[in-house]
């Protein structure tokens, strides 16, 4: 501790001692000094630059006695002696022993460790390097392990927080400057403004003030938190007031309730969905983007983007804007060409419900771990996830892990037998979707732009009598797979990998191979309809091709943008009042609601004909 600090301690004020007076001295005697400075002082030596000539010649002698200036063990037992605090102990006179700190301590025991041939009869500070070369040697590579070991035992859905922010991944493209800009200027002038994990304020956005959303938690279970968004009576008024809008069919409407509630989460949401169909996609994303910070900003304190172990049920309505907000993100993300950033916020929305899955990410998350070649996550998942979840009946997961592992044994930084044992396993997968799931194959190579073989067209195994033994269930499954995937397909070496094991399929189907009949058994018992969160994601992915018209569900209901087909076990915590559904019956007996009721039976048949996910 300094003098002027221990001043402040004994409420001493400057002047008040004699210069060289007994505190001085103390202090003299008790303040720590880098032990370079101390060994300089004891040779004698006033320039550091003296002892460069020293390291290569004799040791240097004590100036007054001209004897060396220590031996080895005199050094080790001193450096050990320096590890230990000095405390409240005597010193004796002619001695000057000062405290020592503790990292240093922590160091020098790992000297103890090294081998004597590595120390020579050299001096005294010549061995303090060697010591502590060694021990930032072995600290490194330690340091190193250990980050490895950390990252291998992590949960599966760990989120990352730097890989949250799109900035990031494209400052690995291009580049700082050319992602960055001049935004740093701005950033220096702009207001103050809470910093969010999930998006950065802008400064063209209105001025954010209290909106009435907050979160709770409701229990710990196992280690798991469940949260829940809660609306204050203020923002209840608002959603009131949206849910008119909703009804009156008219845009307009919501852009004047978005300007006197600039961060209201389903006007946002609703909007956004708006300006994406008029082509207005930078509209579209930063109205997402406010309703991320929106809802980030009533996080409750102990809620994390991290861990893994944050659950928000889908059940309660003031859940699923922050699902669907991050969804549309993801959307923008992987449309901007980000897809790592993307796959963090898939593994961010399937964390949060890793059971029910309520928007179906398992179909997506594949996709982005090949597209953004996070293999390793990829065939990690398969393999923990497989057992409880079967995951290889789905057709995305039974084709995108071999695909992953096809790419692993390809890589150059493993051995000969790793990429053997990878290349062998993918083809002994590939093979098993390719029986369990033949519809795939024809429709991913006409999407691919590959003529196929005389026999595997006319083979009845994977001719275009297929689809007529598919369920509509199974079919939606693969058109989603095959309209969303296809391009990871087209390079020529997955496709000449594709053909050989295509080739050597067709021998197992002359053989009378018994899990052929196995497979062909589960199409028919499985995929009889498809879930609600396998349709919800199929309309929040708005992929042509892929038709959900036939669905009951579907086809009674308008789908919402800022609710697209709610859970039939909806938890409610508040309600519209009374008067608004008499004022709705009232209203009706006239020529206005007249309209409204046909304009809302023209857009229920557009839903039917292709998937939209607003109402107007």
């Amino acid at each position: 501790m300094s003098r002027r600090a221990l001043r402040r301690l004994r409420g001493d004020q400057r002047g008040q001692e004699e210069p060289g007076g007994p505190l001085e001295v103390e202090e003299e005697l008790r303040s720590p000094e880098p032990r370079s400075l101390r060994l300089l002082e004891e040779r004698g030596v006033s320039n550091l630059f003296q002892l460069i000539t020293d390291l290569d010649g004799d040791p240097p002698s004590d100036p007054d006695t001209g004897q060396v200036a220590h031996s080895k063990e005199n050094a080790e037992e001193e450096l050990e002696n320096d590890g230990k605090a000095a405390g409240t102990q005597e010193i004796p006179p002619g001695k000057t022993k000062k405290k020592k700190k503790k990292k240093k301590g922590k160091k020098l025991a790992n000297a103890d460790s090294l081998p004597d041939a590595g120390i020579d009869d050299a001096d005294e500070l010549g061995d303090i390097d060697r010591i502590l070369d060694h021990i930032e040697n072995s600290n490194g590579f330690t340091y190193h392990n250990q980050i490895s070991g950390i990252s291998d035992t992590r949960p599966l859905l760990y989120v990352e927080h730097r890989n949250l922010s799109a900035e990031t991944e494209l400052k690995k493209y291009f580049g700082s400057r050319a992602v960055m800009g001049d935004q740093r200027q701005r950033q220096r002038q702009r207001p103050h403004q809470r910093s969010t994990w999930l998006t950065s304020p802008k400064n063209t956005w209105p001025r954010y003030s209290k909106t009435g959303i907050t979160m709770s938690l409701l229990e710990t279970r196992r280690g798991v938190q469940y949260f829940t968004f809660e609306h204050q009576r203020d923002y209840q008024q608002v959603q009131f007031k949206f849910l008119d809008a909703v009804e009156s069919m008219d845009p307009n409407n919501i852009v004047l309730l978005l300007q006197m509630n600039p961060y209201h989460v389903d006007s946002l949401l609703q909007l956004s969905d708006v300006c994406r169909q008029q082509e207005d996609q930078e509209m579209a994303r930063d109205l997402i983007e406010r309703a991320l910070y929106s809802l980030e900003c009533g996080f409750h304190p102990v809620f994390s983007l991290t861990s893994g172990t944050c659950r928000l049920d889908y059940c309660r309505p003031e859940n699923r804007g922050f699902y669907l907000a991050l969804f549309k993100h993801l959307y923008f993300l992987e449309k901007r060409g980000c897809p790592r950033t993307a796959l963090e916020f898939c593994k961010l929305i399937l964390s949060l419900d890793p059971e029910n899955d309520p928007l179906c990410m398992l179909l997506l998350i594949d996709f982005l771990s090949l597209r953004s070649r996070e293999y390793s996550f990829l065939i990690r998942m398969f393999d923990e996830w497989e057992t409880h979840r079967n995951l290889s009946q789905l057709p995305n997961f039974a084709f995108s892990v071999p695909l992953a592992l096809f790419h692993v044994g390809q890589l150059d930084d493993l051995s000969e037998e790793e990429k053997r044992t990878s290349t062998d396993r993918a083809n002994s997968l590939i093979r098993q979707a390719l029986i369990m799931f033949p519809g795939v194959l024809l429709p991913l190579l006409d999407s691919c732009g590959v003529q196929p073989d005389a026999d595997v067209t006319n083979h009845k195994y994977f001719g275009e009598m297929v689809k007529s033994r598919q369920t509509a269930a199974l079919t939606q499954l693969i058109s989603l797979y095959i309209e969303r995937s296809h391009s990871l397909w087209k390079e020529a070496a997955v496709i000449s990998w594709l053909e050989t094991n295509v080739h050597e399929v067709l021998h197992l189907l002359n053989s009378d191979n018994p899990f052929i009949q196995e497979c062909e058994q589960r199409r028919k018992v499985r995929y009889q309809s498809a879930p609600r969160n396998i349709l919800r994601h199929i309309i929040l992915s708005e992929i042509k091709g892929v038709s959900i018209a036939m669905h009951l569900e579907v086809s009674t209901q308008p789908v919402l943008g800022f609710d697209p087909l709610p859970p039939v076990d909806s938890i409610v915590s508040y309600s519209r009042p009374e008067r608004v559904a008499a004022d709705l019956v009232t209203c009706c007996s006239g020529q206005k609601c007249q309209e409204q009721v046909t304009w809302i039976t023209f857009f229920r048949r557009l839903q039917t004909a292709d998937p939209v996910s607003l109402v107007w």
